[in-house]
């Protein structure tokens, strides 16, 4: 470990995005970076493993056999990260949804104790999401009114994949206990660190759908997150979580 914090970014089939990622976060000072790859076909993580030999100390590899999801992603990285004793530790999506240059923002404003969980969001001001079609801004927007609804969650981007979060977080929400894997997977790791009384703040960014390679969402993923909400609340009900 080089550093104190640690970037994980899932990858599934980014091989036309993941090189020009990783000189993107290697160029930001004082982060390592994480990729877990779910065994993709098009050699993303033979292009991770050349430029390993750039950054020997600071870009690491986890491959997976198959496409097991992108919660049970961030849980291997999670722990992999408590492992290795990183303090702040970062989800970032592969295809420059999420800007790089924002991670800083994201990451200050834990550790200068603004927060436990720096969330950057798509609706914390107004919505700043460009090139998506009216259609699914309207199911994005509606599934986080929905969520916060149902979970009472104090934040506008309930399935935000871009933030920071400090280690005490994860070791306190036991990290593997959380079951959701698609979108569900923010939505149920930002109320476990909420109903545990960890401070969460909102980050506005500018989200910019991927221009290289194909998105994962599915009806499943819509799915799962909808009834997953009732699930977390009635755990927490009942004292569950």
């Amino acid at each position: 470990m080089a550093n104190s914090t640690l970037v994980i970014v899932p990858t599934y089939n980014e091989s036309n995005n993941i090189r020009k990622l990783i000189k993107a976060v290697m160029s930001l000072d004082k982060v390592d970076l994480l990729i877990i790859d779910d065994g993709s076909p098009d050699g993303t993580a033979e292009i991770v493993t050349e430029e390993q030999e750039e950054y020997p100390d600071q870009l690491f590899l986890i491959e997976r056999s198959g496409k097991l999801g992108l919660g049970t992603a961030y849980v291997r990285g999670f722990e992999y990260a408590l492992e290795q004793n990183y303090t702040y530790i970062c989800e970032m999506d592969a295809d420059f949804s999420h800007n790089p240059d924002d991670l800083p923002h994201l990451i200050e404003e834990v550790k200068t104790g603004g927060c436990d969980v720096a969330i950057g969001s798509r609706y914390a001001n107004g919505i700043s999401i460009i090139n998506w079609p009216l259609s699914r801004l309207i199911l994005s927007y509606s599934a986080n009114l929905y969520a916060r609804f149902i979970t009472g969650l104090p934040i506008f981007d309930t399935t935000a994949g871009f933030k920071c979060i400090h280690r005490k977080v994860l070791e306190t929400i036991s990290v593997e206990s959380i079951r959701s894997n698609g979108y569900a997977f923010q939505i149920e790791l930002h109320y476990r660190a909420w109903k545990a009384g960890f401070n969460l703040k909102e980050v506005a960014i500018i989200f910019r759908e991927r221009e290289e390679g194909v998105s994962k969402m599915s009806k499943g993923i819509m799915w799962e997150a909808a009834w997953r909400v009732w699930s977390l609340k009635i755990q927490s009900i009942l004292g569950m979580l």
